[in-house]
């Protein structure tokens, strides 16, 4: 298990707003800080049109204990985005990608991604998952009629980010 002292300390890539790399710094100096960095989220949907989403471990030094999208993680120095989400799903989810999944859309970075460009992927896969202790809690699969419930309801459980790629995708 990566302790949180040493996640914070992981090198990251500062970009500036045109999501160009401008620097490095650890982790938790560009949180700390607020500077740009990047990240990949994957939605994963089975065949059945229910989205995965997995609940973040209390280990989490961020949203721990709430729910977010499939799989996700920063985008480490020298890295694409493609590659990021492929390691990602299978570090998270213990899944292997035959390729690159589906591309749906590229969130600016702002405070309420946590200052992160956020590339959005979509997979389909019916599981089964190997969940990655370490990161999640524990995860399930949604029904749209329940992701727009909670969205109306109370969707403080839910991370700001999904949040927002449920909404722009209409999803929910």
């Amino acid at each position: 298990m990566r302790h949180k002292s040493s996640v914070k300390q992981e090198l990251l890539e500062v970009v500036d707003e045109r999501n160009r790399v401008i620097g490095q710094l650890t982790r938790g100096e560009i949180h700390q800080r607020r500077l740009r960095h990047r990240a990949a989220h994957i939605l994963i949907f089975n065949d059945q049109g229910e989205l995965f989403l997995q609940k973040r471990s209390m280990n989490k030094d961020e949203f721990p204990g709430v729910w977010d999208s499939s799989a996700a993680g920063h985008v480490e120095i020298g890295e694409s985005y493609d590659h990021c989400i492929l390691r990602e799903v299978k570090e998270e989810l213990g899944i292997q990608l035959p390729a690159p999944p589906e591309r749906l859309l590229l969130l600016d970075a702002m405070p309420v991604t946590g200052m992160e460009f956020c590339q959005i992927y979509r997979a389909i896969h019916n599981g089964p998952f190997i969940l990655n202790r370490d990161e999640i809690e524990t995860g399930r699969w949604f029904t749209p009629a329940e992701l727009v419930n909670w969205q109306e309801s109370d969707a403080r459980n839910l991370t700001s980010t999904v949040k927002i790629i449920l909404n722009r995708l209409s999803i929910v």
